[in-house]
């Protein structure tokens, strides 16, 4: 197991990565000092539950944990408030009072959803991420958490950290191919706005990490929660730097949008706004053209889709791209890279140049 700390404004938190870290929960509460007096509800959805969630619940109710479950439906239509409503509910129903703590364990959508319960839930009580999705090693870390409106994604949402994070790799077996694919998106995102060495790792073990490789996944999982972490420890509140974290969404969140979610994975529309967002550096920042082909090839390498081939109208795309919440004024913004490895966050990009550049990314 490796572990890696987070030190966010005061708040110091542990992120445990390894095999079967899950089986070691309860020793890891106790060592954070979580008594088997405070109450646990853990929250998954209705694909994790019957795999992980029942037999973590039992393994924890074992250890003496008084632990409640709440089974929401999986998937992005589920980051709503109805549902945060419902586990609400579920919650109070429980008995959980303002000592207790959430458990999340999932995707991404059920760390943001679970999260912002344990945000609201008494006006606020501590929660663990546990991942089982490989995106998730993102969203899981540097306490964004959140529900989407029927207008915009994750519009609905507060900062409020983990106290600890725990992936277990070993989880990973069960995702289907695509789901893997879609996470290591994230991973080499952080590789490519921050580090050029981590690009050319996950270049040459790009076959491991598909082929779910432990050692290789862990070591990437590690690589990419220490860059974000990194990060967010500067800036928690997304005021400065940690705007950089959001390369290639401006235009992979328009293509998820306009497609009410259905089309692609969010790495996948992750990966194919990278690919934008590089031919955008060349135009506007003089980054060289070796910034596209490294970006290309390395998505390629890990799968990852690099154009869209769908006929949307371009002006549906910019809509979407103007309810980004980077947006100020109304003007367009996008983090581009001045070269692998360094990035910033620039406002006021004409029109024109975003439209050339998603024709060049269409296929």
């Amino acid at each position: 197991m490796k572990t890696l700390l987070v030190d966010v404004a005061g708040h110091r938190y542990p992120i445990r990565i390894g095999q079967g870290t899950h089986q070691l929960l309860p020793q890891l509460l106790t060592e954070n000092g979580i008594g088997k007096e405070r109450m646990l509800m853990l929250i998954s959805d209705s694909h994790v539950a019957p795999l992980y969630g029942l037999p973590m619940q039992a393994s924890l109710q074992a250890a003496g944990y008084q632990v409640g479950l709440s089974v929401i439906p999986p998937g992005e239509e589920s980051k709503k408030l109805s549902v945060v409503e419902q586990v609400i509910g579920d919650c109070l129903r429980f008995g959980l009072d303002r000592s207790s703590l959430v458990l999340a364990l999932g995707g991404g959508v059920v760390g943001d959803l679970a999260g912002f319960v344990a945000a609201t839930y008494m006006r606020g009580i501590p929660f663990i991420q546990l991942p089982t999705t490989l995106l998730a090693h993102d969203s899981s870390v540097g306490g964004k958490v959140g529900v989407n409106h029927a207008l915009g994604k994750n519009f609905i949402g507060a900062f409020h950290q983990p106290l600890m994070v725990v992936f277990d790799v070993d989880v990973l077996a069960s995702l289907p191919a695509r789901e893997v694919v879609s996470g290591l998106a994230e991973v080499a995102k952080h590789a490519l706005i921050w580090d050029v060495s981590f690009v050319e790792w996950l270049e040459a073990h790009a076959e491991a990490l598909l082929a779910l490789d432990p050692e290789r996944m862990t070591e990437a999982i590690y690589r990419g929660c220490e860059i974000k972490s990194a990060i967010v420890s500067q800036d928690e509140k997304e005021l400065g730097i940690r705007a950089i974290l959001n390369y290639g969404h401006t235009i992979g969140h328009a293509l998820e949008a306009v497609s009410a979610y259905q089309r692609y994975t969010h790495g996948e529309a992750i990966a194919i706004g990278m690919a934008g967002a590089a031919r955008l550096s060349v135009r506007l920042l003089g980054a060289p053209e070796m910034l596209v082909h490294r970006t290309e090839q390395l998505l390629h390498r890990l799968r990852l889709p690099i154009r869209y081939t769908e006929d949307w109208p371009q002006q549906a795309l910019l809509d979407a791209m103007k309810k980004d919440k980077k947006v100020r004024g109304g003007h367009y913004a996008f983090v581009l890279a001045k070269q692998l490895g360094q990035v910033e966050l620039v406002r006021g990009i004409a029109e024109d140049q975003i439209t050339q550049v998603l024709k060049e990314i269409h296929a």
